[in-house]
C-alpha cells in the first residue's frame, strides 16, 4: 500500500491529521459516496425498528442519512462533520440534519437511542476514540429519567459499528497480525475531455478494531456493553451509560 505523505507528520496534531485524511476527503467525495450508500445493514435496521413509537434518536456520522427513514414511528436528529453530506441527509424530512463534531456533541441526556455506524474508526488515537464513545453515551437519557412508555428500563441505548481487523474472507483480506491503522482508497471516476474516464484516488484513515477492542473502549468511556457481535467485516456493540 502506498503511504508516502499520508502518515501524520511529527508535529501534526491528531485533529489536523483527521482534518486532512478524513474530513476533507469526505467533503470532496460526498456526492459519489452517497450514491453508493443506500441499503441499511440488517442489525442497524433491526435496532431502529425495535425503538418504541415516539422515541427520539441521534445518528452520529449520518453520512447521506440512509437510516433516517427506516422507522417512520421515531424521529431522528442526524449529524455529521461533512457539510456536503449533511445537505444530502437533510432531504430526509421530517428528520433534522446538522453539522456537529462527534467528540463534542450537543444535547446531553436528550435521546432515547443513538447510532454511530462506521464513524469512530476514523479517529486516529485511542483516547479520541474513547472520547467519541463517551460523548455519544452522554447524549442518552439516563436510567433515572427514563419514562416507561418510550424508554427501556436501562435508559437510552446506542448502537456502535466499527470496521474489523478480522476480514480475511473479504476483498480487503485483512486479518490478525496486520496493521490496525491503515489508509483505505476511494476511487472517484469522471468523464474526461477525450470521451474516456479520469480517476482520482482519495485516501481515508481507518483504525481497524480487533476482537474485544470495541467493548474495552466502551467500558473505558464509562459505558456498559449490553450486547455485541460481528457482522460482515464489522464489530458492533449496543451500549448504555454505565452509571
Amino acid at each position: 500500500m502506498e503511504t508516502s505523505g499520508l502518515e501524520p507528520t511529527p508535529v501534526e496534531s491528531p485533529e489536523a491529521y483527521e482534518e486532512r485524511q478524513v474530513h476533507k476527503v469526505y467533503e470532496q467525495i460526498a456526492s459519489h459516496f452517497s450514491s453508493t450508500r443506500y441499503k441499511p445493514w440488517p442489525i442497524v435496521e433491526q435496532f431502529l425498528k425495535e425503538q418504541s413509537p415516539g422515541s427520539v434518536g441521534l445518528d452520529v456520522g449520518c453520512g447521506n442519512g440512509k437510516y433516517l427513514a427506516v422507522n417512520s414511528d421515531v424521529f431522528i436528529v442526524a449529524s455529521d462533520r461533512s457539510e456536503n453530506l449533511v445537505k444530502i441527509a437533510g432531504k430526509h424530512q421530517p428528520h433534522s440534519a446538522l453539522v456537529a463534531d462527534n467528540l463534542f456533541l450537543p444535547h446531553p441526556c436528550s435521546f432515547d437511542f443513538a447510532i454511530s455506524i462506521a464513524v469512530i474508526h476514523h479517529l486516529s488515537t485511542q483516547p479520541r476514540r474513547v472520547q467519541a464513545i463517551a460523548s455519544l453515551l452522554e447524549t442518552l437519557i439516563p436510567r433515572a429519567k427514563a419514562q416507561p412508555l418510550t424508554h427501556a428500563a436501562s435508559g437510552g441505548t446506542a448502537l456502535i459499528y466499527v470496521w474489523a481487523l478480522e476480514q480475511k474472507h473479504s476483498r480487503r483480506g485483512w486479518d490478525e497480525g496486520d496493521q490496525q491503522d491503515v489508509m483505505v482508497p476511494w476511487i472517484m471516476k469522471a468523464p474526461s475531455d477525450d470521451g474516456g474516464q479520469d480517476s482520482k484516488t482519495f485516501h481515508r484513515y481507518y483504525h481497524l478494531y480487533r476482537q474485544g477492542e470495541l467493548e474495552r473502549d466502551i467500558v473505558e468511556a464509562g459505558g456498559k456493553v449490553m450486547e455485541s457481535g460481528y457482522e460482515k467485516d464489522n464489530w458492533w456493540a449496543i451500549a448504555s451509560q454505565g452509571r
